[in-house]
């Protein structure tokens, strides 16, 4: 039942990447990939987080797939890698965590009993916290990468070389 639950989670997680795809118009030629990458990042966060890994940890697994997969899809179909990697990485951005931050904020202001305050203050606290380092190894998983693996620009790799003297 649990590895049902993390695959439907995943081909959600990939229908969003599409969503945010469509969004950003990219080509059609790259939908198929983007859903595949959404997905297969989403099946590694939710499979992480199954097996105790804490959701920070778990993003950046998902997100740095994403990056290296983005890598190769993006000689494979001739697109950047920010087309494959930026909208399938999206979905993994914590909305639940900002939105109770932002409710957290909101209610700070009403409350007068320390004690229901002080409680607030750091479940506030806390989702804001994990908001944000999740974001951070979103951007430090999606882009490590890139900054590793890409030495070269695409024109002048031996991918392209090798197809100039297949071709010529």
């Amino acid at each position: 039942m649990i590895l049902l639950d993390i695959l439907s989670k995943s081909v959600w997680a990939g229908i969003a990447a599409i969503g945010f795809a469509i969004l950003f118009n990219v080509p059609r030629r790259v939908i198929f990939p983007i859903w595949a990458l959404g997905a297969i990042g989403g099946l590694i966060k939710f499979t992480a987080m199954y097996f105790g890994y804490g959701i920070v940890f778990a993003s950046f697994l998902g997100a740095t797939v994403i990056g290296i997969i983005s890598i190769k899809m993006a000689h494979m179909r001739k697109s950047p890698p920010l087309v494959f990697s930026i909208p399938s990485v999206i979905p993994m951005v914590p909305g639940f965590f900002a939105y109770n931050m932002m409710l957290g904020l909101i209610a700070l202001t009403s409350i007068e009993n320390t004690e229901a305050y002080l409680q607030t203050l750091i479940e506030t606290v806390n989702n804001g916290a994990k908001a944000m380092f999740i974001l951070i190894s979103l951007g430090i998983g999606v882009a490590l990468p890139m900054l590793i693996m890409r030495k070269e620009s695409i024109k002048k790799s031996k991918l392209a070389k090798a197809k100039k003297t297949v071709a010529g």
